[in-house]
């Protein structure tokens, strides 16, 4: 039987400033292990620690740009576009424009804070 969201839970963020993450679907919102779906607003001059996750990230911009840099290269993602990462890869996140970024985030397996596996700097 479907199960309606009716809305997300609000999930405490990583950075130097502070960035609003709803999520409506995963572990904490629905009890979901097998994804989550959040909608996510950062702040122009957000950043946040880099991270070798456990899970693939599908990220859709729907407003503004990020950052994302890996350990070959530096990539920027605009409104309308899309940025697939991988579970064992280095990224870090940021988002460079004073306007900031809200963007859709679908991680498989669900996001844990336990499985992003944050630099410790």
């Amino acid at each position: 039987m479907p199960k309606k969201i009716k809305s997300p839970t609000t999930i405490d963020s990583v950075g130097n400033k502070p960035k609003t993450i709803n999520e409506f679907i995963g572990l904490v919102n629905s009890k979901t292990s097998s994804v989550s779906i959040a909608h996510m607003q950062s702040p122009g001059g957000w950043t946040e620690p880099g991270q070798r996750p456990d899970f693939d990230e599908y990220t859709i911009i729907l407003k503004g740009r990020l950052k994302v840099e890996t350990e070959d290269d530096i990539l920027y993602i605009n409104s309308g576009e899309a940025i697939i990462t991988y579970a064992g890869e280095w990224v870090k996140y940021s988002t460079p424009d004073k306007n900031g970024a809200k963007y859709i985030a679908v991680c498989i397996p669900a996001f844990t804070p336990e499985t992003v596996n944050r630099d410790n700097n």
